[in-house]
């Protein structure tokens, strides 16, 4: 089988860190690049974490490309009160031995887009931004994506805001372009990421890998779990973002709903909140989307622990 081409683009950030160290463990998957957006932490430093987690993963031949400081609109809203003063507090990263390329993200994507034998999927996993951009500047390269999957949004509450999930709270006229583009979209929300818990029992799992990949995992789990417990009280955290590379690795694992989506751009207390219609309350408007409903979390966790076993294993 054909491995899917994939960009990541990012804003890394604890989960974001797993869901790369997923995606480059996985013969499904050729990583052609890792954009960086501002959004857990500032672009400056989220970067940084990327070149530092593809370095772990022994991945330095992925390019990675540096892009928006902040939203299409307005100005940056930063995750750092969950994710610590760099973006991804906790272990120590190996120094990266190279930087980010000359290219932008944006320039970056319109360049492997164009050259790709085969349309190429992106995997946004941080504000929509760089993606919103692309298609504003680049409304022809729509035939080239095959996808755009993202974690965001959600079908039931937020967690930025009370209504609105953080990555579309961050940009919410970046995802309306994107929803509104006619590119295929499938949303993973809050309320699939919120079953991908690292409880005590997947800690310990990644605590028993002999490497420093599996160490680092664990460790980044329990500053991100203290996080989680600080803020919202849950007694293990959410591991949002690698469900994107799950569901392309293993679709089964995910079971999803066509519906329409929108993003709300102007409402006082809602803006950046996900509308997800999944009962046809909006007859007139047709899905514009696969909605993320339910995650097998055992074979969920399986994969990735599969993965961190396997990039041990090479280093």
């Amino acid at each position: 089988m054909t491995a899917t081409p994939v960009i990541i683009d990012c804003d890394p950030g604890h989960d974001d860190a797993i869901a790369i160290l997923l995606a480059v463990a996985s013969s499904e998957i050729d990583l052609l690049a890792v954009t960086t957006c501002f959004g857990n932490c500032a672009l400056e430093d989220a970067t940084r974490n990327a070149l530092q987690v593809l370095e772990l993963a022994g991945a330095t031949d992925v390019p990675v490309a540096a892009g928006a400081t902040g939203p299409l609109r307005g100005a940056a809203t930063l995750g750092n009160y969950v994710h610590g003063g760099s973006g991804l507090d906790g272990p120590e990263l190996p120094v990266p031995r190279r930087g980010a390329i000359a290219e932008d993200a944006v320039a970056l994507m319109t360049r492997l887009i164009e050259g790709a034998a085969q349309p190429v999927t992106l995997a946004v996993i941080g504000p929509m931004t760089n993606v919103g951009a692309l298609l504003s500047a680049r409304p022809d390269l729509r035939e080239g994506i095959a996808e755009i999957i993202f974690m965001g949004g959600s079908t039931e509450r937020g967690n930025h805001t009370p209504a609105a999930e953080f990555n579309t709270f961050a940009d919410p006229e970046a995802l309306d372009i994107v929803l509104r583009s006619g590119v295929p979209v499938r949303m993973i929300g809050l309320n699939l990421t919120h079953q991908a818990l690292a409880t005590p029992e997947v800690v310990r799992r990644m605590q028993e890998l002999p490497h420093e990949v599996g160490q680092t995992a664990a460790a980044w789990m329990g500053f991100f779990g203290s996080s989680y417990h600080r803020v919202w009280d849950f007694a293990a955290p959410p591991v949002h973002d690698p469900c994107t590379i799950a569901a392309l690795i293993q679709p089964e694992l995910i079971e999803w709903v066509d519906a329409f989506v929108a993003v709300e751009l102007t409402g006082e207390w809602t803006r950046g909140a996900t509308l997800v219609d999944l009962h046809n309350r909006y007859p007139e408007h047709a899905p514009n989307a696969r909605v993320a409903m339910r995650l097998d979390a055992a074979g969920y966790w399986d994969l990735v622990l599969a993965a961190l076993e396997e990039l041990g294993r090479r280093s």
